[in-house]
This record gives structure tokens, C-alpha cells and sequence, in this order.
């Protein structure tokens, strides 16, 4: 396990009931079995990350599968890119652990040894995931993702599925070979949606994103259209950042049409940690 505290960066060690550093800061295992490493002065609100209905919305549309190509691709990188390593994979803003659960089963048929964490603000989600996905090799815990509470150079990839993360906090967490896998949504990402919402749709930029101290190495796009009811669309829609613009005779609209077909549109990109030498 390579938790550190929170609150004083020491390591944790497991307990029955959850985790204690050398410090005596004790953090309680819930019944679903996640681990919340989120201490109340880190939050900025009482209940940070998307809240029940908006997590519902997107384990509904996830169920459906409409992701699944996207979750395909991105696991077929992390197997390739995580072999010769100890397969400690991080997913940050994992939500309900769709793609976690998936990655982890990927990477158990290559490293016996493999460990899948997922992370993310929301406690909402991560209770879910645990509940759902009750695995060893699968454990989750709530935490930010400015403060990854995981100890220096224990990790061998970090998966960021749209998520923010400090440049310097990856760095610190990864091995020397260490990889930031990426997936970003590309020029024409869920362009017919936003048409419904926005009178000028702007796509979306393609410019690589600079994380400091990784190094970009590959870059793959997948483009696909995604055929749905209106619920689907709906819960899509609950999904994305523009959710908010929509007005309820949109929303209403978008619920009775029978068939709604939108752009899928990702960009999935591999960082590999650079390696500085020491001066002699």
C-alpha cells in the first residue's frame, strides 16, 4: 500500500479499520471499503465534487456503454505502456470507477501484482465505486487531486480522464519511468449536443497540454458516433460543463426525441517522465 497521511506526508499503515501514520492521524475504512484521505481543511465546500444527481446521471449513461470504445483504448495503452514496471496504476477523478474497474481487470492479466487506485473528490462516487467494485486490487479513497495522498515515486502511471492535477504532484508520485496518461475531448467532441445549447459552437482546441517535468510521446485520436434515446442524450448532457446553459424546453426537447446521434471525439495522449542527470 503506498497511501501517505494527508496531513503530516507520513506513510500509512493498514489497520482493520482503515489507516495511521507514525503521527497517530487515524482515517476510518467505510463499509464499502474506500479510505476518505480528504481532511476537512482541505475542502473548499462541505460536500466538493459532483453531488448524487449528477452522479447518478453519469453512472446511467456509462452503463450504457457508449464510452466503451474510449475505455478500450485507453486500457490497451496502459497495458502496453505499463509493461517491465510493478503495474501501480492511479485513475484521478475516477467518479463511479467505470474505467477503473475495467483498466484493473486489463492489467491483472498481464501483473498478477497489479494495483488499480482510484481517486477522486467526490465521496458520493467513491462510495459507490467501493460498493460496486469490492476488490483487492481495486482500492478507492477520496482525496484531492492538488494533494495526491500517495508517497514519493510509488506509482507507474497516473490516468487523468479529464481531471486537473498539479504538475509538480506527478511528478513527486511517480517512478523515474514514470507516465501521465491523458484522455481530452477533441475538435469535434459532443459537437451535436453543444449545437443545441450554444448558437456559435466553437471546437474544441487540440493543443497539447505542457506538463512539466513529462515529456509527450504518443498521440492517438478516436473518433466514433454514438446512437442514443433522448434519456441517454439527457444524461449525457447532465455530464458536461454545459449543462448548466441548457434551458429546461432544451432538456425537454432532448428527452422525447426518440433517436439522437452525437459525435464522440477524444484525444488520448502518453507523457513519459523525464529523467534529469545529475551534473558530475
Amino acid at each position: 500500500m503506498t497511501y501517505q497521511c494527508p496531513l503530516c506526508h507520513q506513510t500509512l499503515t493498514a489497520m482493520p479499520s482503515g489507516f495511521k501514520c507514525e503521527r497517530n492521524h487515524q482515517f476510518d475504512r467505510a463499509k464499502e471499503g474506500y479510505v476518505n484521505l480528504m481532511p476537512v481543511q482541505h475542502k473548499r465546500s462541505k460536500q466538493p465534487g459532483d453531488n448524487a444527481e449528477m452522479m447518478q446521471a453519469r453512472r446511467r449513461f456509462l452503463d450504457s456503454n457508449q464510452y466503451h470504445p474510449m475505455r478500450e483504448a485507453v486500457a490497451k495503452l496502459c497495458v502496453e505502456h505499463l509493461t517491465n514496471t510493478s503495474h501501480q496504476l492511479l485513475d484521478i477523478g475516477c467518479g463511479e470507477g467505470y474505467y477503473t474497474d475495467f483498466i484493473a481487470t486489463q492489467l491483472q492479466q498481464q501483473h498478477s501484482q497489479a494495483t488499480c487506485y482510484g481517486l477522486d473528490i467526490s465521496k458520493v462516487a467513491i462510495r459507490y465505486a467501493a460498493k460496486r467494485y469490492s476488490r483487492d486490487d481495486l482500492p478507492f479513497c477520496v482525496a484531492s487531486s492538488h494533494r495526491l495522498p500517495f508517497a514519493d515515486n510509488s506509482l507507474d502511471a497516473v490516468l487523468r480522464i479529464y481531471a486537473p492535477c498539479q504538475p509538480a504532484e506527478l511528478a513527486r508520485v511517480t517512478t523515474d519511468s514514470g507516465l501521465v496518461i491523458t484522455v481530452t475531448p477533441a475538435a469535434r467532441h459532443l459537437y451535436q449536443l453543444r449545437e443545441m445549447v450554444y448558437q456559435d459552437v466553437h471546437l474544441h482546441d487540440e493543443t497539447p497540454e505542457v506538463i512539466n517535468g513529462f515529456e509527450l510521446t504518443v498521440e492517438t485520436k478516436l473518433h466514433y458516433t454514438m446512437t442514443m434515446n433522448g434519456e441517454q442524450a439527457d444524461d449525457l448532457l447532465q455530464m458536461t460543463p454545459f449543462a448548466w446553459k441548457a434551458s429546461e424546453a432544451m432538456r425537454g426537447e432532448l428527452k422525447s426525441t426518440e433517436q439522437f446521434e452525437c459525435e464522440a471525439d477524444f484525444i488520448l495522449r502518453v507523457y513519459k517522465k523525464r529523467v534529469y542527470k545529475k551534473l558530475a
